[in-house]
């Protein structure tokens, strides 16, 4: 490891010393620092990556992604020295100016909130009371695989609630059905984003309606914005293709690759981890299992995650509600409140960080009083015990602290905005929705951030196609190619929030996770652009393409897939 580090610093030290000086450290410059380090901007995510892999260790990966940014902008001719002390400092810096970012302590909190709520659930018996009520149904890998999927579908307005509610759900089910947590990780993290991305309403929408919105009107086109939404849905290949794929993959019960191999452990040696796993997730101590005493019941665990699941969009509805400020749109609302345009526009108002903190800390009050009230443990014992499943949770707030700093250290180097200018050439119209989608992929990929991509891409996306082809149906193929190139690369992602947070509802080591999906997201990918954005792009209709691709799909996990073998 010693041997590694030392080449990873100079890695980091060689081409930076080439630099001529340092530029101001900040996303305002960043691209006069791209242009300034060129390939050098990709760095940071290179070493985080590339040693995420190499050394299985995430934080350390992360920790010296981060300081290699923060050494570079830095360092000023030959002056190592200064740069080392200048680049920690910068580096200690960032983090807290993670933390102090609201959106980014929201989720911290909620993450540390749950993982609280979850182990009041399990020492109230009702994690062991719905794993047994579910096993009367779910009896064999196939049906606890579909009721996960099914559960991932159901919690579609927020990527980070699916991440976090289903995992800690379906583990004890999927484990007893000799599950891999890498399979489980899959599913929970394939539903999440991309649902959440296509959903009518969600914690995206606004977002993605706001950048298309800004889009059109850069090229002097005023329309409705959330209409050209709805229209790029049956156009977001990948969300539905991967879908499609984890559907396939459980009927035909078949696997590929890693998968394969970590399913064939699973069912085979009943290892649902592997015997170098390192789970994002505390195990469940016996700390946390019921007394005997203790009457495992169902309601033990639906009344706490259904105050979650009921809260969250109570508070999405009534948060986005009080931040709308326009006051036309508030009388629309409030002319019918319960209305479908009410309620999205409030949800996509709303902070959903916020909300999701909120949410959570009023279920594990809930889960408290229960404890008490059904006489489960004291009121000590039951803060006790929450305080342990906060614990639980702190590996998985370091790594989001440090991700969140390694995409601030990119935005001041301008990473993005380097690989935008390096891909963006002259294409001919057919291929450019294929161009969009490879390169969001890479963005997103690189710096972990679907958001930060759609918000890089879209400005330059919508000019682009409507100069290209002014086709209306061309740019909102090339609008959907946007959206779900960001996702895509978001969730190959080793550094991406939602993969963490899918590693650490399955209890999953992080990069197992990361290096089974990403074998099953790429063909996928490849579908999505062979089956999808090429012959749509050529003219060919999404009512030809869609079933075209979901037929492709299909065929893979059939023919090269193969049967898991059992014990």
């Amino acid at each position: 490891m010693k041997n590694l580090i030392f080449a990873t610093f100079a890695f980091i030290a060689a081409p930076a010393l080439m630099t001529a000086s340092a530029l101001a450290g900040d996303a305002s410059q960043g691209a006069a620092n791209a242009q300034a380090f060129g390939m050098l901007t990709l760095i940071p995510p290179l070493i985080a990556i590339l040693l995420a892999f190499i050394s299985k260790n995430v934080i350390l990966s992360l920790f010296l992604g981060v300081f290699s940014g923060c050494f570079m902008l830095d360092l000023k001719g030959w002056d190592i020295y200064n740069a080392v002390i200048g680049g920690f400092l910068r580096l200690s810096a960032e983090i807290l100016s993670s933390l102090a970012d609201s959106w980014n302590a929201g989720i911290v909190l909620q993450c540390l909130a749950i993982g609280g709520l979850i182990a009041l659930v399990s020492k109230m018996g009702g994690a062991k009371a719905i794993a047994d009520a579910l096993s009367k149904w779910a009896r064999s890998p196939r049906s606890s695989q579909f009721a996960t999927w099914l559960m991932g579908l159901f919690i579609f307005f927020d990527d980070y609630a699916n991440s976090l509610t289903v995992g800690p759900i379906m583990r004890p089910v999927t484990d007893r059905m000799r599950i891999s947590r890498e399979k489980l990780a899959f599913i929970i993290d394939a539903t999440a984003a991309p649902i959440a991305g296509i959903a009518l309403i969600s914690t995206w929408v606004a977002y993605e309606v706001g950048l298309i919105r800004d889009g059109y009107q850069a090229i002097g086109v005023h329309t409705n914005a959330y209409g050209i939404f709805v229209e790029t849905i049956p156009y977001r290949f990948y969300n539905i293709f991967i879908l499609a794929f984890i559907i396939f993959t459980i009927w035909f019960m078949r696997e590929f690759g890693p998968m394969l191999k970590a399913e064939t452990r699973a069912r085979v040696e009943g290892k649902v981890l592997g015997d170098d796993a390192t789970p994002m997730a505390a195990e469940e101590s016996t700390s946390l299992e019921p007394a005997p005493h203790v009457v495992p019941s169902v309601w033990s665990a639906i009344l706490p995650i259904g105050t979650l699941i009921v809260t969250a969009f109570l508070g999405f509805y009534f948060n986005g509600y009080h931040a709308i400020d326009d006051e036309a749109l508030l009388a629309t609302v409030n002319a019918s409140p319960l209305s479908f345009t009410a309620m999205r526009e409030c949800f996509g108002a709303s902070d959903a960080s916020v909300v999701l903190f909120q949410a959570a800390l009023v279920a594990s009050l809930v889960a408290i009083g229960m404890c008490i009230l059904k006489r489960v443990m004291s009121i000590k014992e039951a803060i006790e015990t929450f305080v342990t499943g906060v614990k639980s949770m702190n590996i998985t707030a370091v790594i989001l602290l440090l991700a969140w700093s390694l995409s601030g250290i990119m935005k001041e180097l301008g990473t993005a905005t380097y690989l935008v200018s390096i891909l963006s050439e002259t294409l001919p119209p057919y291929i450019l929705p294929t161009i969009i989608f490879i390169l969001g992929s890479i963005i997103s990929f690189a710096t972990g951030t679907s958001y930060g991509t759609m918000g890089i891409l879209m400005p330059l996306a919508i000019p682009l196609a409507a100069a290209l082809n002014p086709d209306p149906n061309f740019i909102i193929l090339s609008v959907g190619s946007v959206l779900t190139g960001a996702i895509f690369g978001d969730h190959c992602s080793p550094i991406s929030d939602t993969t963490i947070l899918s590693s650490m509802g399955a209890g999953c080591d992080h990069i197992d996770h990361v290096r089974t999906q990403l074998f099953y997201a790429t063909p996928v990918a490849a579908v999505a652009i062979l089956a999808g954005y090429l012959p749509a792009g050529l003219g060919m209709p999404v009512y030809l393409t869609l079933p075209l691709g979901l037929v492709v799909v299909g065929l893979i996990v059939r023919f090269v897939g193969r049967k898991v073998a059992t014990a």
